[in-house]
């Protein structure tokens, strides 16, 4: 897939440039995201640079994931990174995605990240079909599950030993988004088993 870029309100949503690897790097220093992301760490230049100019370059290539920065529509800064990961090819039934993010640190507590998810799951769920978008996270992560939550995941549980982080697995907790819960139709009916009281 061509990238391409999404607006909100406040933010520009778009593929990160070679221009953006400084901020990128300066922003993966804050020690949470590391602890709490698959990005390396020490983060290094080096990092930012195959990030940006391999990592997500790539991942719209091959549809397998859809990496965008987003920026302050007012300043340009950066205020954070998401993704949207297909879990399985978006053209089959499956049709399932997952959404990461981080922010960065002196953005956080704006509801940036909620309002670029919000805009990312739109357009996946309208554009790209997804009828079911994952969000993980590690257990314990609550700045994380807090953001999903605003944005409508419904949480389904702790799935034991999912993260594999600095040589230990870890558990992780882990929330969907269908289109319905957002009064959206989905292509494939869904038959919800039902809730006794």
């Amino acid at each position: 897939m061509e990238p391409l870029t999404l607006t909100t309100e406040r933010l520009l949503l778009r593929p990160f440039a070679p221009s953006d690897a400084e901020a990128v790097h300066a922003a993966c220093q804050d020690p949470d995201i590391p602890r709490y992301t698959s990005v390396p760490s020490p983060y290094r230049p080096e990092d930012a640079e195959v990030f940006i100019g391999d990592t997500c370059p790539n991942g719209w290539r091959d549809d397998s994931m859809y990496t965008f920065g987003f920026f302050s529509r007012e300043t340009g800064e950066l205020a954070g990174a998401m993704c949207l990961v297909r879990l399985a090819q978006l053209r089959t039934p499956e049709r399932q995605a997952e959404l990461g993010y981080w922010a960065a640190k002196e953005q956080r507590g704006r509801g940036y990240t909620v309002e670029a998810s919000r805009e990312v799951i739109r357009w996946a769920f309208a554009d790209l079909g997804v009828e079911r978008m994952e969000w993980y996270a590690e257990a314990g992560n609550e700045a994380s599950r807090a953001v999903a939550r605003k944005i409508g995941f419904r949480m389904e549980g702790t799935l034991r030993a999912k993260i594999l982080h600095s040589g230990t697995r870890r558990d992780a907790w882990i929330a969907s988004l269908l289109p319905s819960d957002l009064g959206q139709p989905s292509e494939t009916p869904y038959l919800p088993y039902p809730e006794r009281g």
